[in-house]
């Protein structure tokens, strides 16, 4: 019998915890601290790629890994691609935050809207938050799209 006005008692002293003024008053919110931006590297290149990780039909992932850029911690990875190799007139970018600990940063991008069994040729880069190239530019890649249904991995994905 204890037990049944035990469990009413301590739900009711748990909502005048959550609910009350002091309670609020006690969480602390986390506030990020913002450094510096880094230095910028005086070069800036590629280490390792770029190089197809995956593809689907329509769909292809693009990485490459470079010393660390610097400048702004916000910066774009960018692939300029197309059918044509001397035509790189389509772009995919995709936002990353840079870790100034690291020496090096590997740079992911989706590119998507692509035709299955289809060659594409592109070039990569990477950006400031403003919009300022790092400077790199790769030489012309290329892969080509598997067909509906099929699927190429080239690098082990985390389950």
């Amino acid at each position: 019998m204890i037990a049944l006005h035990t469990k009413p008692a301590m739900a009711a002293a748990l909502a005048s915890l959550l609910f009350s003024s002091s309670g609020a008053a006690q969480v602390n919110a986390y506030v990020a601290k913002e450094q510096s931006p880094a230095a910028k590297a005086p070069r800036v290149q590629i280490a390792r790629g770029p190089e197809l990780e995956s593809a689907d039909e329509s769909t292809a992932i693009i990485r490459w890994t470079s010393n660390n850029p610097g400048g702004s911690d916000e910066h774009f990875a960018v692939v300029h691609y197309g059918t044509n190799p001397k035509e790189l007139d389509q772009t995919a970018k995709s936002h990353i935050r840079l870790n100034q600990k690291h020496a090096e940063t590997v740079f992911r991008v989706s590119v998507a809207g692509l035709a299955p069994r289809t060659t594409y040729y592109y070039t990569v880069d990477s950006a400031q938050a403003s919009g300022q190239s790092d400077g790199i530019r790769s030489s012309v890649g290329k892969f080509t799209t598997p067909g509906p249904g099929e699927r190429i991995m080239r690098y082990p994905q985390p389950n």
